[in-house]
């Protein structure tokens, strides 16, 4: 007997008033640049540097003929190893106005990493920092090519790293077998801006044109190659629901290497003649508070552990907060009680959600200007302009009836071309559909609301139970002693798991126990979600995007309770 049609299934595609941007990165940026020249475009504070849009194309240009000057051609790999800085997003629009693919590597990589990113990509070029917090970026690629102490600049020849030919320091201090930043730039009089120009001419916007390697639990990461058309639209239509214009000043404390940074901030707003202002090269709250007052900020980028930092600050009380009106809050699950103290302490009385991968460009699903406080901290929002979104049956692939768990799948412009050199890969995560699968359990509600309630890899099966750990955070974050909670699950042998909670208590919540934390949950949720164990911490593990990482919690707990042979 054949089964009732789906009354309401969990699928929805939004319209746009505005068309897809069919142009590259390198195009929109000269429009832009043309049609608000005396606009700030980019502010570095601990740089000094204060450049107009079209400073910032003159440096830009200048770049281009650099890179062209030194050999970079049309789809080579140019890899960048840095924190926020002015030359992170020189060397962005250079790229992407040579046709070059830029590959981010992760400023926190160590050797191992970095070698496995350069070596997948086969990376000709990189521009590296000298070093960035306790990382000594010079001293590990020595370590690695040790061939750079008696190689001529631009001419390595390595027995680990055998496509990497050239690497630019962006140190003052001139190291062996490296360009310095400035000896490069002078290159660019080699070149004439007619080779740019005509070379930007011959580009396609559905070229590949920038790499970033996902950061997995397990294995090697991914290489997620992304397209102009990808990132330039994603960019735009983030920023469009935010209502941007030229006027907007945007405060980007994220780092520039990944989406969030570099498409959701530097992108969006390129595409809108506004400004990007970076605080400092890695995330400092006082000095994104001291941004915002100074600058006069109208939007303000974080994840939910930046927020809570600056919340938390003791320069919070002096920070001038009229100027703010929006910003986004994403990365990760956004507690509902931070998102309240944001909007009605921060005046950020449209900040938004978003949500997405980097496989998606990355944002797929955002809350708008005019949803109700309740929408915005209880969903991940609707689909994107463009977009398409449907929650799946995660074992037969069937579309869901709206209300029920199941896995998120994407389809549209913002979903990647593939995995870097890894065909088997890209087609266990995109199917023959075009739909990019993201691993994130979700439901759909009547309007098309959008609620993550977890990984499908992090959900919890206590005695036969689904148990979802967003909804438990979400329930102590309500506790008024708890700063932050993460849940996760952990081996157990009566019930298959158990769950474990990592609390981080206010700084004047004083002694509270995990005992405490148990009878404050009875008779409020189910008996099976309350916590078994609880682990009071100053900080979680975390990438340095500031995501929570779930498996590492596991581990450590694991191991700290003695369930190594639990199974």
């Amino acid at each position: 007997m054949a089964s009732p049609a789906l009354t309401q299934p969990s699928y929805s595609s939004s319209m746009a008033d505005k068309p897809l941007l069919g142009m590259t990165i390198g195009d929109k940026f000269d429009q832009i640049a043309t049609q608000h020249a005396d606009n700030d475009a980019l502010i570095v504070l601990h740089q000094n540097i204060h450049w107009s849009y079209r400073q910032l194309q003159e440096e830009v240009n200048r770049c281009a003929r650099a890179l062209l000057s030194i050999g970079v051609k049309k789809g080579d790999r140019v890899a960048i190893w840095a924190p926020n800085c002015s030359e992170w997003t020189l060397t962005q629009f250079a790229t992407a106005k040579i046709g070059a693919i830029l590959v981010n590597i992760n400023p926190s990589y160590r050797t191992h990493e970095l070698e496995y990113a350069l070596n997948q990509s086969g990376a000709r070029f990189l521009v590296t920092a000298n070093s960035f917090k306790s990382s000594d970026y010079s001293a590990m690629l020595y370590e690695l090519a040790p061939e750079l102490k008696t190689s001529n600049d631009g001419e390595l020849k390595s027995q680990k790293l055998p496509d990497l030919e050239c690497i630019i320091n962006l140190s003052s201090e001139k190291l062996s077998g490296m360009w310095r930043w400035s000896d490069l730039m002078k290159e660019a009089n080699k070149v004439s801006q007619t080779d740019v120009d005509d070379l930007q001419a011959t580009l396609q916007f559905d070229d590949a044109i920038n790499i970033q390697y996902t950061s997995g639990t397990t294995g090697f990461p991914k290489g997620a190659t992304l397209s102009h058309h990808n990132i330039l639209n994603n960019g735009f239509f983030v920023a469009e629901s935010m209502g941007f214009t030229s006027e907007d000043r945007l405060v980007i404390p994220v780092p520039l290497y990944h989406c969030f940074g570099m498409v959701m901030g530097n992108l969006g707003c390129m595409t809108h003649g506004a400004t990007m202002i970076y605080p400092d090269e890695g995330f400092d709250p006082g000095k994104v508070l001291k941004a915002v007052h100074d600058q006069k900020a109208t939007a303000l980028y974080g994840v939910p552990t930046m927020f809570i930092a600056e919340l938390e600050h003791e320069g919070f009380a002096s920070t001038d907060f009229s100027t703010l009106r929006t910003g986004i809050m994403a990365g990760s699950i956004c507690p509902a009680e931070i998102m309240k103290q944001v909007i009605n302490k921060m005046n950020m009385k449209g900040v938004q959600i978003a949500y997405g991968m980097t496989e998606t460009s990355p944002v797929s699903t955002q809350t708008g200007a005019n949803d109700s406080i309740e929408k915005r901290v209880s969903t991940v929002g609707r689909t994107q302009p463009h977009l398409e979104n449907k929650i799946v049956d995660p074992g037969n692939g069937g579309i869901l009836p709206r209300g029920e768990i199941g896995e998120l799948c994407t389809r549209g412009y913002s979903v990647m071309l593939k995995y870097w050199n890894n065909d088997k890969a890209t087609a266990e995560a995109i199917d023959e559909a075009g739909w990019m699968h993201t691993g994130d359990l979700a439901t759909m509600d009547e309007e098309g609301y959008i609620q993550i309630v977890g990984r499908i890899k992090d959900m919890v099966i206590r005695g036969g139970e689904n148990v979802y750990p967003k909804e438990i955070e979400e329930f102590l974050y309500a506790h008024p002693a708890i700063s932050e909670v993460q849940v996760t699950g952990v081996p157990d042998k009566k019930y298959g798991e158990e769950l474990i909670a990592w609390v981080k208590l206010n700084s004047t919540a004083g002694d509270v126990t995990g005992e405490e934390l148990r009878e404050y949950c009875k008779g409020k949720i189910t008996h099976f979600k309350i916590p078994r164990y609880f682990k009071f911490v100053d900080e979680f593990p975390m990438t340095v995007t500031g995501k929570i990482q779930k498996f590492k919690m596991r581990e450590i707990s694991i191991q700290e309770l003695g369930l190594d042979q639990e199974s």
